[in-house]
């Protein structure tokens, strides 16, 4: 994982805008209609190179495919792995079922438009496993392909996979005796994924919302102890999924939900973060811009960040319109490298994606490019505030 000497680097957590057409095909497809894959590929193609561009052109230093040939950023499993089917029923996030009349205001929202639904994934009917492999090989190459013209204009390319507590949280289990078992099986399918990622040259990100996330949705009416023993459950499994991979060449996402919501009821990062600090990765990106969790980066003036790993600031909020000044997001840089304690350990980044699921749309297109202009500028401001 690069680090700058120099300057503070920046990227952002993986998902960007796809085109109607492309949300179309993803749409149909998760909804278990046909379609037509090589058009499928085709678009998939076309987009990806059209999301490298713009990050290069925005400025993002390290980049990715935007997640744009995938249906969202956990389920698109369902195609590549053994095991599910039918649909689940996902429990609503505890903030959104505080407030009816945000219940209604959001139902309104998230239903406007076509696209593929995050609370109705499949579910877990059989056994877990990674049946198609070519699929992530596929991704691989497609991106190294699409990037090479571009040599020099950026530092470094990474590729998201998801945890596997999201799938298991997320995507009932009808099959296996225990959570324990699904979430073992899961991991061993998406290790598969990780390892295709890192020897593809990429840095991997592991997407676990479900590491804060659930204590709100799957685990809201349980004790803590309960949901924390869940983190455990699953930092061990993604231990177990990058065995003998570099640890400098994985980093952490760990958010409470991409959603604009009151967020009230978000376990507070000091409640999970030793068991999230056991995880063998290089680095974890964290939300750190949104009202909720912005004051949690004091917490690092602790030397709670683990030894040789960097901290990936969330700078720039994916759930909202505005877009952040270049001297907001350079505070918020500056601030974090002064509670790690060490500049060269932090990168920039936004809380979480802009499209995590095909259709699902907080912030426009436009501002998405203007936001990520944004980073780079603040980046810019911090970097010559702190190293001159």
């Amino acid at each position: 994982m690069q680090v700058s000497e120099k300057r503070f680097l920046t990227t952002h957590a993986g998902s960007l805008p796809k085109p109607k057409a492309l949300v179309h095909l993803h749409a149909e497809r998760a909804a278990g209609r046909a379609i037509d894959l090589p058009d499928l590929v085709a678009q998939t193609e076309t987009a990806e190179r059209n999301a490298v561009a713009k990050q290069i052109e925005s400025g993002v230093d390290i980049i990715n495919d935007g997640e744009v040939g995938r249906e969202s950023f956990f389920t698109y499993v369902r195609h590549r792995m053994t095991g599910f089917a039918n649909q689940s029923q996902r429990p609503i996030m505890r903030d959104i079922t505080m407030y009816p009349s945000f219940l209604e205001y959001i139902m309104k929202t998230a239903t406007s438009g076509e696209q593929v639904s995050l609370l109705a994934p499949p579910e877990a009917v059989g056994a877990v496993a990674y049946r198609d492999a070519p699929a992530i090989a596929a991704d691989c190459e497609r991106l190294k392909k699409l990037v090479a013209p571009h040599a020099g204009k950026f530092a470094e390319t990474f590729m998201t996979s998801p945890s596997p507590g999201i799938i298991a949280a997320a995507m009932t289990n009808k099959h296996y005796p225990s959570m324990a078992e699904y979430v073992a099986a899961v991991g061993n399918a998406l290790a598969v994924e990780y390892r295709a990622i890192v020897n593809a040259g990429f840095v991997l990100q592991i997407d676990a919302p479900d590491l804060a996330m659930e204590r709100h949705t799957l685990f809201a009416d349980k004790p803590l102890g309960e949901f924390l023993d869940f983190v455990k459950l699953v930092v061990a499994a993604i231990n177990r999924g990058l065995e003998g991979l570099p640890k400098d060449r994985v980093r952490l996402h760990v958010c409470w939900g991409n959603y604009n919501g009151p967020h009230e009821c978000d376990v507070p990062l000091n409640d999970i973060w030793p068991e999230i600090a056991k995880a063998h990765v290089g680095g974890y990106l964290l939300s750190l811009a949104n009202p909720r969790h912005e004051h949690e980066v004091a917490l690092f003036e602790k030397g709670i960040l683990p030894k040789d790993t960097v901290l990936i600031a969330g700078a720039i909020d994916t759930t909202s319109n505005y877009v952040e000044h270049p001297q907001v997001v350079a505070t918020r840089i500056e601030r974090a490298a002064k509670a790690v304690g060490d500049p060269h350990r932090v990168m920039a980044g936004t809380d979480c994606g802009f499209e995590t699921s095909a259709g699902f749309v907080m912030v426009v297109e436009d501002v998405v490019w203007a936001k990520l202009r944004a980073l780079r500028d603040g980046a810019a401001i911090a970097s010559q505030r702190v190293f001159g």
